[in-house]
């Protein structure tokens, strides 16, 4: 029974490190767009904009009303 908990313990770990190792890479890809403004300003909109898109997708979805 130790072992498996064991197992089941490591898979947050693996997790975590692959989502750091994602966004990583991302940012590594998108860092020379930074240097010039206008693309860095349209890179932080369609950043700001795919969050809002998410956050009002899954208000929706899950019915959360804010009042």
């Amino acid at each position: 029974m130790q072992d498996f908990f064991n197992n089941v313990s490591r898979y947050p770990r693996y997790f975590i490190t692959i989502t750091l190792g994602i966004f990583f890479f991302l940012f590594d890809k998108l860092k020379p767009l930074l240097n010039k403004p206008v693309t860095a300003i349209a890179l932080i909109g369609l950043i700001i904009g795919t969050f809002v898109f998410l956050f009002l997708t899954l208000q929706a979805m899950l019915g959360i009303n804010p009042t």
